[in-house]
């Protein structure tokens, strides 16, 4: 046995006995660090912010659709993912993360018509 197939397999071993939190942490790295520290956010945690947190998760979902093609638009390719806890359900899901005061944030506010009742002279 050499010592690539020797880690290989303790490294195998070592991500069966951890626990699911810490291996989706692991796999989304430094963009889970930066969501937990507020620099970046998720869409659900913006409609929280802004007082959309009464929305249902349908609408929240398709609101976050919303915000990764004005996103794609602006930008030419798709916002960072990161692996994150569903707030009801519970399950692992890859979310799109954005910058807290990012433009397809309100572009996504103004082109969703479910979410739209929450923007405010000032925000537009």
């Amino acid at each position: 046995m050499n010592a690539k197939t020797r880690t290989r397999r303790n490294g195998l071993r070592a991500s069966a006995t951890t626990t699911k939190a810490l291996g989706y942490r692991t796999l989304s790295g430094i963009i889970a660090a930066l969501v937990e520290t507020g620099r970046l956010i998720r869409t659900g945690d913006f409609l929280d912010r802004i007082g959309g947190n009464d929305l249902p998760d349908g609408k929240k979902s398709w609101f976050g659709r919303h915000v990764a093609k004005a996103y794609r638009t602006a930008t030419g390719h798709d916002a960072p993912k990161v692996w994150a806890q569903h707030r009801t359900t519970g399950k692992w899901i890859h979310v799109h993360v954005y910058g807290s005061i990012d433009e397809a944030l309100y572009a996504g506010l103004f082109s969703y018509k479910g979410t739209r009742h929450l923007l405010t002279t000032e925000v537009a």
